[in-house]
């Protein structure tokens, strides 16, 4: 019978080589990464778009709805005091919510951060 043929020792690469293909997977590797991300990214941006129209459009008829409801109060109003004066206090009443909201959202976000 004949005896298989020994190879011999494995041949070693040099280690230049060696770096080459690690720099290289490392490259694969991070570009494979970044598609990634940038498709989870696509994917998100695509199923937020009809929410935040949504939203947009849920911010300019609520913005009608105070519109609305200012007219009322001035309507209301001018029936006592006149339609000049009516406005004019109309405007402060609004103008004192929209601060005492604005200082909230100030004093919260300044606690929060």
């Amino acid at each position: 019978m004949l005896k298989p043929v020994d190879p011999g020792p494995p041949q070693e690469r040099p280690i230049g080589e060696l770096v080459h293909e690690l720099i290289e997977n490392g490259k694969t590797y991070a570009r494979a990464e970044i598609g990634l991300y940038k498709a989870i990214g696509a994917a998100k941006g695509k199923a937020l778009a009809i929410p935040a129209v949504l939203f947009v459009l849920a911010l300019f008829i609520g913005m009608a709805a105070i519109n609305a409801l200012v007219v009322g109060v001035v309507i209301a109003l001018e029936t006592f005091i006149g339609p000049l004066a009516a406005g004019f206090v109309g405007m402060l009443i609004f103008a004192a919510v929209a601060g005492l909201l604005g200082w909230a959202g100030y004093a919260k976000l300044r606690h929060d951060l």
